[in-house]
């Protein structure tokens, strides 16, 4: 069936080579179907753009970008066509070369959406709620320097997980266990689950070990007293917060999902595949 686009936004990330020749070629195409087109330069620390009527979203960049655009998009159920202007991330799957074949066959209905989980956090203060936001990929909870232990106390719904002294603690969504959360020895998850990795980074006792937790439930990350380091809350490596001790971080799915434009060339595993360089007998 096919897909009626009448606005486009394009969001490019400038850092990238060819970004604007890129821009301007996607631009020209869409103008020559009648389509309305928006271009929003992202470059550093920017206000978001005003999301208005847009049927679709060109990410030109890499995950970064994606990312970026995933927040501001939040439960608008808008969905995002990521072009990788460089090597394949994980998120991103359509090359720079492919734009233009992924656009048509999303357009006539041959290629469908993967609904990606994200992350709801809200942060508390004294009882009162000081800080919110979304994530697609994860969020940490850590020192600001290197090689400081913190103590955090652990809760899943009402039930007490511990009290950890590690380098910090991840949480990470189906779509960011290939990154953070994949370093720090958490598991690989297939990009449409519904569940959380609640993840150790560099845990003092080797017996704390990431667990995969179900999408209803609710974690509790607090950040116990007499810390001998300053701790801050990131979340997908572009938000940061400065946190304080009795803070308490809460983390839960998202109501909204992103929406992600898939390739016909290649799906997750066939990038997850290249990308951790799997391989294994030589063919007989």
């Amino acid at each position: 069936m096919e897909r009626s686009i009448k606005k486009v936004l394009i969001v490019v990330n400038l850092n990238k080579p060819k970004a604007e020749e890129l821009v301007s070629e996607i631009s020209t195409y869409l103008l020559s179907l009648d389509i309305q087109v928006k271009v929003f330069r992202l470059s550093g620390r920017v206000e978001p753009p005003v999301v208005d009527n847009v049927d679709l979203v060109f990410s030109l960049g890499g995950d970064g970008t994606v990312l970026f655009c995933s927040r501001i998009l939040q439960d608008r159920g808008i969905p995002i066509l990521a072009v990788n202007l460089g090597t394949f991330g994980f998120i991103t799957e359509v090359s720079i070369d492919e734009w233009k074949e992924a656009f048509d066959q999303y357009v006539t209905g041959k290629t469908g959406l993967s609904h990606r989980l994200m992350i709801r956090v809200a942060v508390t203060r004294n009882g009162e709620t000081i800080f919110m936001s979304r994530g697609l990929n994860d969020l940490v909870v850590k020192a600001n320097g290197v090689s400081n232990i913190v103590n955090l106390k652990l809760d899943l719904n009402e039930t007490r997980l511990g009290t950890f002294r590690a380098d910090g603690i991840l949480v990470a969504t189906p779509t960011g266990s290939t990154a953070y959360s994949l370093a720090a020895g958490g598991p690989i998850l297939d990009s449409e689950m519904d569940a959380l990795i609640v993840t150790p980074i560099c845990p003092f006792t080797l017996s704390n070990r990431p667990i995969v937790v179900s999408g209803e439930d609710v974690i509790h990350i607090e950040v116990l007293k007499h810390q001998r380091t300053d701790i801050n809350l990131s979340i997908d490596g572009q938000e940061m917060l400065p946190l304080r001790e009795g803070d308490v971080v809460i983390v839960e799915r998202s109501r909204g999902r992103a929406l992600l434009v898939l390739s016909n060339k290649r799906n997750f595993y066939e990038v997850v595949r290249a990308k951790l360089n799997w391989s294994g007998a030589s063919d007989a």
